[in-house]
Parts: C-alpha cells; structure tokens; sequence
C-alpha cells in the first residue's frame, strides 16, 4: 500500500518481498503471540473466576444439603424434644421439695406398719447435696416375718415418690409361734430438688 509520498513503507515491502513459506511462518507466529496473549491476560483471570464461584457454589450446595437434612429431621426432633420434656416433667414429681420430705418419711413407716412390721430404728441421716438435688438417707430397722419384709419393699417401691433401699443386711432370725420372724437393717434413700440458694456455686461465680 503505498504512503503519503505514494511509496510503500520498506518494511512492508521488505515483508511482502519475502517468499510465502516465510510469510505463512510469520503469519503463524502473529497468532501463536495473539493466542497467547488473550490466554495470559483474558482467559487466565476468567478461569480463576470460574474455579472460584465453582468452590463457592459448592459450599452453598452442602450447605443446603445440610439445612435441609436438618429440616428432614425437624419433626422427629421435635418429637424426641416433647418426649424428653414429659420425662423431665416426670422426673420432677417424683422429687419432692423440702417441705413435702416429712410426710414422705411418714408414708414410708405407714407403709412398714400396713405391713405388719415393728420400726427398732428410723433415723434420718445428713443429706448429701449434689448438683442440683440432695439425697436424704434414713436408717431403717424393722422386724416382722420374710412375708411382711417383702410387702414393705414392694410398697415402697410402690410410692409416688423415688425411694432407693439399699444396704440391706437380716439379723435375729428365730422362729416364734411357727412363724419365722427377723431383723432387716436397711439404708433407705430418697431424694429432692434443691433451691437455687441451696445449689453450690464456683467460687468465681456469684
């Protein structure tokens, strides 16, 4: 093409002078630069953008996934929840508070003399406070037949309120009157709920 003083540029005419295979190599080696250049430069930031929103969508899948196992169990969840309450609800009728302790020694010796045995002993222990309920120990010796002993375990068991008996020990076993009477020696342990003033405290905490 030729210039403003109607001449062609010599570099151009130098390159156009040159055989074909040498034009096609240059020409070649123009698009391998171009190529490389849009690699470096364009596709390059792009394919780290991608890779990045990959990971990012991803994450927003699991996340998913996971929220919605989490609402797939939400029903059973909240069953296992209400079962659990009406346990701990439960739970706590069977402790009494301090003011009901009394009349719950009272039930036990009512339940030992419906039986038919004689109390020897009855003597209530120090209570051992633990977290956030006491265990109130009591030491029990009654006498009367196996038959009356048995009776009166069952209804202690039987007591709306938890009574544990434990330690049991037999003693003076004699028969009287064709009867086979004896001594039972017993620890029995009930328990209650401890007021918020009662339960224990770190140190560090008020």
């Amino acid at each position: 093409m030729p210039g403003a003083g109607g001449e062609m540029n010599p570099k151009l005419e130098t390159l156009f002078s040159l055989p074909n295979r040498q034009k096609l190599l240059i020409l070649f080696l123009i698009l391998i630069v171009e190529s490389a250049g849009y690699f470096f430069f364009l596709f390059t930031p792009r394919q780290e953008e991608y890779l990045q929103l990959t990971a990012k969508l991803d994450g927003l899948l699991k996340e998913v996934g996971e929220k919605r196992k989490i609402a797939d169990n939400l029903p059973r969840m909240r069953r296992e929840y209400d079962q659990l309450k009406q346990e701990l609800q439960q739970a706590m009728t069977e402790l009494p508070n301090q003011k009901e302790i009394p009349t719950l020694l009272t039930g036990i010796t009512s339940a030992g003399k419906a039986a038919g045995l004689d109390f020897l002993i009855f003597r209530p222990k120090g209570e051992e406070p633990k977290d956030f309920y006491a265990a109130v120990p009591v030491d029990i010796s009654v006498a009367g037949t196996y038959y009356d002993v048995a009776n009166f375990f069952v209804s202690v068991g039987n007591l709306p309120r938890i009574v544990n008996i434990g330690n049991v020990s037999f003693a003076d076993i004699r028969e009287v009157g064709g009867r086979t009477t004896l001594r039972v020696n017993c620890l029995a342990t009930t328990f209650r709920f401890l007021d918020k003033k009662e339960i224990p405290h770190d140190g560090k905490k008020k």
